[in-house]
């Protein structure tokens, strides 16, 4: 919040009497005044008692932070924000001393989100949906950034719609989403869903619940294009299919890549396009027009004219680069495999000042430039700029949209104990925050099948501080139990002093499994397990064996010491999605004690009728749609595949 700066990022609230300088530093006293106000009870001292860091340590940071100045940078990923519930106020909390420093768009600060990636277009993009999935986006999160479907169990259970044919890509729902035994007990009920296909390149624990696993090229295997925010700068990446190109490059002649790959494993473009032909042979159905080549009616499009047209039409300066080389932009791409789109991007596109037919039919009103009741831009130092994407065209540090849809006390960035806040738990009866999002630092999800990783880690031990395990006579390699709201599941701890006291962690991305012994998850990195059921609701996961060596064309799997391969506590996790944001709550609220009797490594039971109770609890913190004017989501808020503006309106189904 930059006050008098002529950079148009200040905060929602900060009104000016007059557009002078003198003004300008008025406004900045009076918005200084207002946050200490806000935040009087927030000193040093009080943040030392919540979170056991020094006051003085806290002071330091703070004038760290201030001498950076505008190259400041915070980034959260995960995290806190990942955690807990009312997590997203932390990322507000953060990017406001972005904006107080000024650090927004500058060299060492901080970019919006959309300033560093691109996204180029499509030769044929279908017209927006003309009805809402509320399986997708339910009236209950009105302002969720993504659609909620790790709740598509219980929204299936309440009868809320059925799903004729289910596709899983690039998702492994029953592994990595909380609650999987819910997912496993809808992906077998073909009254919830009549078919399952598992598009995946590698064997997975929903892929055994699939009635069709067809194999999808993995990155090598495929055509695709990348685009990350890697620096202040924007490129674009194209990945193609080696052994094709390889072979091509020899004189054969490929026509449709699955016949280059090996196991005649699809190209996943290639397999909707072959789909939706299928699906609409004749084009009655109006699908296949969406698939059709731009250059030959009738015809199904090819990978080099889909990427063909998009490097030719929608990459800013591509065409010209490879006109220098003699190439078309497809033949530059192939032969490069990257291109830069600009270099020293910064996102300063709020301070674009608005000129000619842009002010024309505007008034001002106050600070904001408005045009047919709806604001354009905002006056800074009596110059109109476009200001941001939000309604008042400000970086809002007072939400009006927050207000509007029924949740004004979180109308200001402000700090929130979740659900499993320290002063409400009791580690001395055996309560503790359970973080389970964290990886192991040599592992990450996609590569838990390569051995040479898994030989260096394989196992996924519950951290617990020297404190703690002393309290409760624990000591590393002890079998523990773990008691959530839904189940519980049996570990090894692992004392340390790399955690504090009251905190338990337990690295995701390990704990993988299959149910027969030569089939499914590479057995370098799996257990075998047995999966029962009892009195009808309850799942018992026991382990029969982890890895071990075993005979294969790989000398290496003869060679396999260790048998330990993690256990899969996600499965004992219920669904916590945030009422606001609908980003589920990873930290759990669990009871560690000893083992009991009986207990074995890896063991995992699970009442899915809890599990449904749990959720049901959640939902009720929720405060639905519709909103003002009868919309199901604010119409300023982007989401994917956005509908046309009539499917916002409740009433319109």
């Amino acid at each position: 919040m930059s006050g008098g700066k002529a950079d148009g990022s200040r905060c929602r609230g900060t009104r000016r009497s007059k557009t002078s300088a003198d003004g300008s530093a008025r406004r900045s006293s009076k918005t200084g005044v207002a946050l200490k106000e806000i935040y009087a009870r927030f000193t040093p001292e009080f943040a030392e008692a919540e979170t056991g860091v020094t006051a003085a340590k806290i002071v330091e940071a703070a004038l760290a932070i201030g001498r950076a100045g505008t190259r400041f940078a915070t980034h959260n990923w995960r995290a806190a924000a990942a955690g807990n519930l009312w997590g997203w106020q932390i990322t507000r909390c953060l990017y406001l001393l972005v904006v107080l420093t000024g650090s927004l768009g500058t060299v060492g600060g901080v970019n919006m989100h959309v300033t560093n990636k691109f996204i180029p277009k499509h030769p044929n993009p279908p017209p927006p949906p003309e009805f809402w999935n509320e399986l997708l986006f339910p009236r209950e999160f009105p302002l969720a950034f993504f659609e909620m479907s790790f709740l598509l169990p219980h929204f299936l259970k309440e009868g809320r719609g059925k799903l004729d044919v289910y596709f899983t890509r690039v998702y492994n729902p029953l592994w990595t989403n909380p609650d999987g035994f819910s997912w496993m007990e809808v992906l077998q009920d073909p009254d919830k869903i009549g078919l399952h296909v598992a598009l995946t390149p590698t064997w997975s624990e929903t892929a055994w619940f699939a009635d069709y696993v067809l194999p999808m090229g993995l990155g090598t295997e495929r055509h695709d294009t990348m685009s990350q925010e890697t620096h202040a700068g924007q490129w674009l990446g194209f990945r193609q299919p080696v052994l094709r190109v390889a072979r091509e490059k020899r004189g054969e002649r490929i026509s449709a890549t699955y016949e280059a790959n090996p196991g005649e494993v699809w190209e996943e473009s290639e397999f909707w396009i072959a789909l939706s032909w299928k699906i609409d042979p004749d084009g009655s159905l109006g699908i296949r027009r969406f698939f059709e080549s731009p250059t030959r009616p009738g015809e199904p499009i090819t990978m080099d004219e889909y990427y063909g047209w998009m490097f030719e039409h929608s990459v800013p300066g591509l065409p010209d680069a490879a006109a220098k080389e003699n190439l078309t932009p497809l033949a530059y791409m192939r032969k490069y495999g990257v291109f830069q789109i600009s270099d020293k991007t910064y996102s300063r596109g709020h301070q674009r000042r608005l000129e000619g037919v842009e002010l024309q039919g505007t008034h001002v009103q106050g600070d904001t430039v408005v045009k047919d009741g709806a604001a354009v831009g905002v006056v800074v130092d009596g110059v109109a700029h476009a200001g941001f994407n939000t309604p008042s065209r400000l970086l809002e540090f007072y939400s009006p949209t927050l207000v509007a849809w029924g949740w004004p006390e979180h109308s200001v960035p402000a700090y929130v104990p979740g659900h499993v806040h320290w002063r409400n738990l009791s580690p001395d009866q055996g309560e503790f925050d359970l973080l389970p999002n964290f990886r192991l630092p040599t592992l990450i999800h996609t590569r838990s099948p390569v051995k040479w990783l898994y030989e260096i880690s394989h196992d996924n031990p519950l951290w617990i501080s020297t404190e703690d395990a002393r309290k409760h006579e624990i000591t590393t390699g002890d079998l523990v139990r773990v008691t959530t709201r839904i189940g519980y599941f049996v570990t090894r701890a692992w004392v340390t002093e790399g955690i504090r006291p009251g905190v338990l962690g337990m690295s995701h991305h390990l704990g993988r499994w299959r149910l027969q012994e030569n089939q499914g998850g590479p057995r370098v990195a799996s257990a075998l397990v047995r999966i029962t059921r009892e009195d009808g609701r309850r799942y018992v996961m026991k382990q029969v064996h982890g890895a071990r060596p075993f005979e294969s064309a790989d000398k290496d799997t003869g060679r396999i010491w260790w048998s330990d391969v993690g256990v899969h506590q996600n499965l004992t996790f219920p669904v916590q999605p945030d009422p606001v944001s609908g980003m589920h709550c990873w930290h759990q609220r669990v009871k560690l004690e000893r083992a009991a009797a009986g207990d074995s490594y890896g063991d995992l039971v699970v009442d899915t009728n809890e599990a449904h109770a749990a959720y049901k609890e959640w939902m009720e913190k929720t405060r639905p749609a519709p909103g003002p004017d009868g919309l199901r989501r604010p119409l300023w808020f982007d989401r994917p595949l956005r509908p046309v503006q009539n499917a916002y309106q409740v009433s319109s189904t």
